[in-house]
């Protein structure tokens, strides 16, 4: 039985065979969005059929990237996330060439000024605060915009004794802004600390991919680190690696279920799973809820 995928690499060979009179007289545009193919198992199908699995491959599990939008509806009570720091943007302080027309373009088309954003909501009734990396933004890299809404972010929640879960996706620190990106590896870093000791909680689920700066700072620093199937973590590439201590890494090598095997993550949550996990995990620590469940 021939796949979806077969059947429309017919229907596409037909409409684009120049030897037929029809193709030649006129030419028919296929639809873009008709299909997704996982970029993992290779496996094809509805781009419909995917939208209502919450972007997860049917086959292999794949979780694909989401907006901060999309997650933002998959985690949230509705209507009750209020937004942190909105009028910070981005400035050129290395005079990197064209920085501010790709940050501009950026932010048009993900709707925020910057590749993460932060905010206070409920999860199930109970209060959090939130943040969430958007890899559509310059692949979530992280420069002083990022470094400083997610510091601000912690410092709210230390002084009001609110636990802080982080979803993150990045390529790591922003080469656009040179030093001055890495130095976000300590401040996040310090700003994770001092909500430690003040006892308060801190959740990151890794999703697709976690790497670089953003990995090597507050994204490992959870008290519970959680992640999603399949999803790419680790620091540098693999060919890197590989190059350096010339050793043939394995298959798995920088997957969620490797890390999770080699202890750096305490657990692996399906997309599906994820907004009755981070309830359940806030109810186990104490908190309680304080809205209507929506």
């Amino acid at each position: 039985m021939a796949s979806i995928e077969d059947l429309f690499k017919v229907v596409k060979n037909r409409f684009t065979d120049d030897s037929r009179p029809a193709a030649k007289s006129k030419s028919v545009e296929i639809p873009q969005d008709l299909l997704f193919k996982c970029p993992r198992c290779g496996n094809v199908v509805y781009n419909e059929e995917f939208q209502r699995a919450l972007k997860v491959c049917p086959k292999c599990g794949y979780h694909a990237r989401l907006t901060w939008q999309e997650r933002l509806e998959l985690t949230a009570d509705a209507d009750s996330f209020r937004e942190f720091d909105t009028e910070l943007k981005s400035l050129n302080p290395i005079g990197f060439p064209r920085y501010e027309e790709k940050v501009a373009k950026c932010s048009d088309q993900c709707g925020t000024n910057e590749a993460i954003v932060t905010g206070e909501c409920t999860i199930r009734g109970y209060r959090c605060v939130l943040g969430i990396m958007d890899s559509h933004f310059m692949m979530a890299s992280m420069g002083s915009v990022v470094g400083e809404k997610i510091t601000r972010a912690f410092e709210y929640a230390t002084e009001r004794g609110l636990p802080v879960i982080m979803f993150t996706a990045s390529g790591g620190a922003r080469m656009q802004e040179g030093i001055i990106s890495l130095m976000q590896m300590a401040k996040t870093s310090g700003a994770a600390k001092r909500h430690s000791d003040a006892g308060g909680l801190y959740i990151t689920v890794l999703t697709d991919p976690t790497t670089g700066g953003v990995e090597a700072s507050f994204a490992s620093l959870g008290d519970i680190i959680i992640a999603e199937p399949k999803v790419l973590i680790g620091f540098a590439g693999r060919r890197v690696i590989q190059d350096t201590i010339r050793q043939r890494l394995p298959d798995d090598f920088q997957s969620a279920e490797f890390q999770e095997e080699c202890g750096f993550v305490d657990t692996i949550v399906e997309r599906g799973m994820m907004r009755k996990t981070l309830s359940n995990i806030l109810k186990l620590h104490g908190y309680t809820k304080e809205t209507t469940m929506r």
